[in-house]
């Protein structure tokens, strides 16, 4: 596959890892959670007043702002996703405060004044500068591409272009929470499942009264029509050999235990210009930006230039052995 052709396919793809999702805009060495130093200040809301916090521990805080934060960066989709599992949020919450803590020890202990450490941060400090300036000065014109190059390269990639395959699921979601007896809550889901299996049984009216995902039990337990990796990975693995109409048996997630329903699949198919245009605009502008900071860089150090003393070199390179 051409380079052109992953990063179109890497840009169709929405990843959901332990409930919790993660957009694919992260550049493969981000992390998903906000990078806040533990000392930070909750952020101020007014005079002499400050911004509630959403969770603490200890002296620590989540403040309401930090968490918009990181809701907003996500895409409307896996944001409200996130919104309606609370099992996956809470976790989240813990995850960052358990960092802040760490970084709190770190911050105890002098961590940043060692030597090596410091020498990290100022390689990354350096690699951002690098990577944000050369961004600065290759920008692509706003009117790039336009709609002859969008249809060539739609035309050359189209093989690689798919739709896919898309499932309406139902669920009853009962969660799990923390210090809760698992096997009280198994029993329950177990026993929905039963009740949901049996023949002219109403799924959404059970899905309504029982059901913990407040955002799908409004709706009878749907979830609409999704790809197979917007769900959990233990969702994915019922629903690959699900039937349309049947209900499943309760399964266990990090987050809690899930019943069921697939009412409706339709199978992968061909994309169209129109349904992929956003994403192909994107890699070619992308593409662009890399030819234009590439050639600039070679502006930079030209052979007419560029002297480099062959001895030194060996020496250099003789010394890290």
């Amino acid at each position: 596959m051409s380079r052109f052709s992953k990063r179109v396919g890497a840009s169709l793809v929405i990843l959901v890892a332990g409930g919790i999702a993660v957009a694919v805009a992260l550049d493969p060495g981000d992390s998903p959670h906000a990078s806040v130093p533990a000392t930070q200040p909750v952020a101020a809301r007014g005079q002499g007043e400050t911004a509630p916090a959403v969770a603490s521990l200890g002296e620590l805080q989540l403040s309401s702002a930090e968490l918009n934060g990181v809701l907003g960066s996500l895409a409307p989709p896996v944001r409200e996703q996130l919104r309606a599992n609370r099992g996956a949020l809470e976790s989240w919450i813990r995850t960052r405060l358990a960092e802040k803590a760490l970084l709190q020890q770190a911050d105890a202990q002098g961590w940043q004044e060692r030597p090596e450490i410091q020498q990290m941060t100022r390689a990354a400090t350096e690699q951002i500068l690098l990577r944000t300036y050369l961004q600065s000065i290759s920008q692509v014109p706003a009117e790039y591409p336009d709609e002859q190059a969008l249809q060539q390269a739609y035309d050359a990639a189209k093989g690689q272009l798919q739709s896919p395959a898309l499932y309406r699921v139902s669920q009853i979601f009962i969660a799990l929470e923390p210090g809760a007896n698992e096997e009280s809550v198994r029993k329950k889901a177990t026993e929905l499942a039963r009740r949901a299996q049996a023949p002219n049984a109403d799924f959404a009216a059970l899905a309504r009264e029982f059901s913990d995902d407040q955002a799908t039990a409004q709706r009878g337990g749907d979830s609409g029509l999704q790809p197979l990796q917007q769900y959990v990975p233990q969702m994915r693995q019922v629903l690959a050999r699900q039937r349309v109409g049947s209900v499943s048996d309760a399964l266990r997630s990090e987050a809690g235990f899930h019943v069921l329903k697939l009412t409706d699949m339709q199978p992968a198919r061909p994309a169209s210009l129109d349904e992929v245009r956003g994403q192909l605009r994107e890699a070619l502008r992308n593409q662009r930006q890399e030819q234009v900071a590439r050639a600039y860089l070679e502006g930079l150090v030209s052979k007419a230039t560029l002297s480099i003393d062959g001895a030194q070199l060996n020496e250099a390179l003789e010394s890290v052995r």
